[in-house]
């Protein structure tokens, strides 16, 4: 009698069910999270997409000027703060920066500010001029632009850089 219910199948049914339920549940989870992790990766993408067009419409605005005319407001560059100032383009100070006084400041001759992009995030919007004389050259100035999350400072989402010679405008 006990060896006649060994053999038998009863129960394994139940069994069965169970291990495919697991391996199911296993195969959901593993949708789910590749699903949370594109997610994440797009929202990524789009506000690097976004700062790129926001320092691309930035770079614009100097090419629309003379060479004379690219320069940051002095005014403005003597309020900036320490995460503006300790950018590799600087190295913590702002006296190289090519700065003339700009009536407004407009745009262009603001050292930073806060852009709202077309995902409607916040983003900081800096930008740097220096001017140097490259070997055998004449003098250029080089815009560096620098686009940051707004609530995260430490997070650069774009940096674009242009010079600009004594032939420009």
């Amino acid at each position: 009698m006990v060896r006649k219910r060994l053999r038998s199948e009863g129960g394994f049914g139940l069994v069965e069910l169970l291990i495919a339920m697991v391996m199911l549940n296993i195969g959901l989870l593993a949708v789910v999270a590749s699903f949370s992790s594109g997610i994440v990766s797009l929202n990524r993408a789009s506000r690097i997409t976004t700062a790129a067009v926001i320092a691309d419409q930035q770079m614009e605005l100097y090419r629309a000027l003379t060479h004379t005319a690219i320069r940051l407001d002095t005014a403005a560059v003597g309020t900036t703060d320490a995460k503006y100032r300790d950018d590799p383009v600087l190295g913590g100070s702002t006296a190289g920066l090519v700065t003339a006084s700009c009536a407004g400041p407009p745009d262009e001759c603001n050292p930073s500010r806060k852009v709202v992009g077309a995902d409607r995030k916040d983003y900081r919007l800096d930008t740097y001029i220096t001017q140097y004389t490259p070997s055998g050259g004449r003098a250029v100035k080089k815009v560096t632009i620098v686009v940051r999350d707004w609530n995260n400072l430490a997070v650069s989402f774009a940096r674009q850089a242009s010079t600009f010679d004594q032939s420009t405008g």
